[in-house]
């Protein structure tokens, strides 16, 4: 083998074994980071007022004025 071979090889070498250790550690923090909430946004039709609910709820019920409100579609 050339020299141009081999100095081609160790740069392959070694940036494939980064992407492996970056893809890795992305894995990692994905599952040891917080999760993110499954919540849907709403906005009061009387008040104004901004809020979530869970992901389950259709209609959910202001905290400022209690009236029924359907989610916010982004």
């Amino acid at each position: 083998m050339n020299i141009s071979a081999l100095l081609l090889l160790y740069v392959a070498l070694a940036l494939g074994a980064l992407c492996v250790v970056g893809i890795f550690s992305e894995l990692r923090r994905r599952r040891f980071g917080p999760a993110h909430p499954e919540d849907r946004v709403f906005r009061c039709q009387k008040c104004g007022n901004v809020y979530t609910d869970d992901a389950d709820v259709d209609r959910s019920r202001c905290t400022q004025c209690g009236k029924l409100n359907e989610p916010v579609e982004f």
